[in-house]
């Protein structure tokens, strides 16, 4: 379906072809009518679906057509991470270009400066507010900010808010809201947790619910079943003859990814790291470098796996198994984006095997697993059923290219870029 398909203002249609926006996605498809007709609603749809756009357009389209208090907040969107609230902000700018629709984004890890800014915005009335939870309540702790007059409240990444805690900051923000709203909600699962929230602040809520989508099939997706201790000596094996380039390290914890950082960096490779420790102005900075190629590899938690807007990662390593396959489907959708070509190695330890063959289940295939190089020595036998025994597996082959789809050519360069 085309935007212009759908009951959007001409503003906002001319904001879309600037952008060079023409075909909805599924989720936009179904979720801009609901929203337009002023219903509650949860969708359950992954990051990369365009769901950002889904509740953007409908509200900036309804705010523009007037009839909504002048100096007051109309519109909260909630997001678990600065990241994501600064992209939505960044959308935000570009969906609402041609239209008198004024919007401030809220986040922690700041100086004084920028919450002066922040805390001019809220008492000023700007018509839509994105916040994390903990900077929102600052703010409202103080007493300066009148949300009586929402028409729309945003909760984006529901899942993940409430993973990282924020429920009882989420409710508390509720208790501002006038009880005739439209409430909106996305997230990416759908667990009992969620279901309770959206009974509790959603209306009659219409559900759209898109299947979790699999990885782009252009990802070459392929694992190394080995030992804890082996997952350093396979990353400094992989860069011993190639400079790594635009590459992704997820880790399952920031304390994992410090360590990850620090033996790199001991390696000679050239790292960043992201995770919640550091202030905002230090991940500006490092995702600053990274984009521009002056920090070779990103060591990072799951924050970066969502809602972070990168286009040329040539390889995404797991060097913890993830939590779950959506989790996964989020992490290595970091790479083959914008046409580009990818590449997603997961390491797999002995007591992730299990988790690891969940996800293989749910992609419907095997992952090719890339034997540890010899000089590593021994590694598991693949047996992620119960009662797995202790057999051991010489390493074998030499690495493979990852452009092969056969496994029995020994002798080639690796081409961890994914690119010819």
């Amino acid at each position: 379906m085309k935007f212009s398909e759908l009951n959007l203002e001409d503003s906002v249609l001319d904001a879309l072809d600037a952008m060079n926006f023409k075909e909805c996605t599924p989720v936009q498809e179904h979720t801009i009518p609901v929203i337009l007709e002023g219903k509650d609603l949860i969708g359950v749809a992954q990051t990369g679906t365009g769901k950002t756009a889904a509740y953007l357009l409908p509200v900036i389209n309804q705010l523009s057509k007037g009839g909504y208090p002048a100096d007051s907040i109309n519109c909260i969107i909630m997001a678990p991470t600065r990241e994501l609230a600064q992209q939505i902000d960044q959308q935000m700018e570009g969906f609402s270009y041609f239209m008198p629709v004024s919007s401030v984004a809220i986040y922690g890890g700041n100086d004084g400066i920028r919450f002066e800014q922040e805390k001019k915005g809220l008492t000023l009335g700007a018509d839509v507010v994105i916040a994390t939870p903990g900077r929102l309540i600052s703010h409202l702790s103080l007493g300066y900010v009148d949300l009586s007059k929402v028409s729309f409240f945003i909760l984006d990444e529901a899942d993940r808010m409430l993973d990282m805690g924020f429920s009882d900051d989420i409710m508390q923000i509720v208790k501002y809201l006038p009880k005739e709203r439209q409430t909106i909600m996305f997230s990416a699962t759908m667990p009992t947790k969620i279901q309770q929230l959206a009974k509790t602040i959603l209306n009659d809520p219409v559900e759209v619910k898109l299947a979790v989508s699999k990885p782009a099939d252009k990802i070459i997706q392929t694992a190394y079943v080995c030992y804890e201790a082996q997952k350093l000596g396979i990353i400094q094996s992989l860069f011993a003859q190639e400079k790594p380039e635009r590459v992704i390290i997820f880790a399952s914890s920031k304390l994992k990814v410090k360590e990850v950082a620090k033996a790199l960096k001991r390696m000679k490779l050239n790292v960043g790291e992201m995770h919640s420790d550091l202030d905002q102005s230090q991940r500006d900075a490092i995702m600053h470098e990274f984009r521009n190629g002056r920090i070779d590899m990103l060591i990072a938690t799951d924050i970066v796996a969502r809602g972070i807007d990168i286009d040329d990662i040539r390889l995404v390593i797991n060097y913890d198994v993830p939590h779950d396959s959506e989790d996964y489907v989020h992490r290595i959708g970091r790479t083959a984006r914008a046409n580009n070509d990818g590449c997603a190695i997961t390491f797999v330890s002995e007591t992730e095997q299990t988790k690891f063959k969940q996800i293989e289940n749910f992609l419907g295939k095997d992952i090719y697993k890339i034997p540890v190089p010899v000089e590593l020595g021994e590694a598991p036998v693949y047996e992620p059923k119960d009662n797995r025994s202790n057999k051991r597996r010489k390493g074998g082959w030499k690495k493979r290219s990852f452009n092969n789809k056969r496994p029995n050519n020994r002798h080639n360069k690796p081409k961890v870029q994914g690119r010819a």
